[in-house]
């Protein structure tokens, strides 16, 4: 792009995901610059190579910029706002990459207003956390035009495991959707069986030991053990973002006649943890509200788990 052989990269949003990301772009070698709507969490970047900015305008010139913004209203306003991304009268990105949380027909307004500025745009979600990220295990869905797709691909391949094409428009952002209703079947019907085979005399570690080497096993299962063995609810993920994507992927079934009984339930079991208190806690808690349901309070079991998440090597 622009005749080089490295894009320019600038990266809108530097809380714990995105900080995380643009520190592998700038691992990797790229050339970025950031802002975050509180500069002082950018400004640790600029150890790493990365030069700050104090207004997403600034970053127009980039080829690529890459967002990670919480809320809809933020994506909004790092675009189309004052001082926005998109404001620039005389240029624009070339491309842009959304990771930020928000709905189909959100994305479909921003990708409508950066077309009308003469910018690419593709919707990438991300699935993980930092420690995920940190793991190198984590996985990116990706639409958009496939030719733009194409030139992006190395950089969000730096991000970790794998990253997938899914399409055109907006369908990574039902990927992400569907992904995040299995997470909620998920940890509901791990936090029932946990809880059933505990009230049987087996104790958490055990059971979960057998479980996560037995084919029914998986990176997840493994990565929440230690929170269910050991009742640490150190937010990775809270009930009520689990709740809102659940009412989304609820919605998109809706949408395209698709019933899910199963989700359904679990978007009920969850707004209950909710109601209970559990809302800046993991979402693990719905192993405590299970055992509350089955007549019993869950201890710690102080035990040494490893969650399979050990940070990649470096060389």
């Amino acid at each position: 792009m622009s005749g080089q052989s490295s894009p320019t990269v600038g990266w809108i949003g530097t809380g714990r995901m995105g900080f995380a990301l643009a520190t592998r772009l700038l691992d990797a070698g790229f050339d970025v610059t950031a802002y975050n709507r509180t500069r002082s969490k950018a400004e640790p970047l600029a150890d790493k190579g990365a030069k700050i900015v104090d207004r997403p305008i600034e970053l127009a010139d980039r080829d690529i910029v890459f967002i990670m913004v919480s809320e809809p209203k933020d994506l909004e306003a790092v675009t189309v706002g004052t001082g926005g991304l998109l404001t620039d009268d005389a240029k624009a990105p070339k491309i842009i990459v959304d990771s930020s949380t928000v709905s189909i027909e959100v994305s479909e307004q921003i990708r409508a207003l950066a077309k009308a500025r003469g910018s690419e745009f593709l919707a990438a979600p991300v699935s993980g956390n930092p420690k995920v990220i940190a793991s190198g295990k984590l996985t990116v869905a990706v639409s958009g035009p496939r030719e733009v797709y194409d030139t992006v691909e190395p950089l969000i391949e730096t991000f970790g495991r794998k990253v997938t094409y899914v399409g055109e428009g907006e369908v990574a952002r039902l990927v992400k959707i569907a992904h995040n209703v299995f997470l909620g079947v998920v940890i509901q019907s791990l936090a029932e069986i946990t809880v059933l085979a505990e009230r049987g005399g087996v104790s958490r570690e055990a059971f979960l030991e057998f479980l996560n080497d037995s084919v029914m096993g998986s990176t997840f299962s493994r990565y929440k053990t230690p929170a269910l063995v050991n009742l640490d609810f150190k937010p990775t993920f809270t009930n009520v973002l689990l709740s809102k994507d659940l009412e989304l992927g609820l919605a998109a079934g809706k949408k395209l006649g698709v019933p899910m009984p199963i989700a359904s339930a679990t978007g009920m079991l969850v707004a209950s943890a909710i109601g209970a208190g559990y809302t800046d806690e993991d979402f693990a808690t719905l192993l405590l509200e299970q055992a509350r349901r089955s007549g019993y309070q869950p201890e710690s079991e102080n035990a040494v788990i490893d969650d399979g998440l050990a940070p990649e090597a470096t060389s």
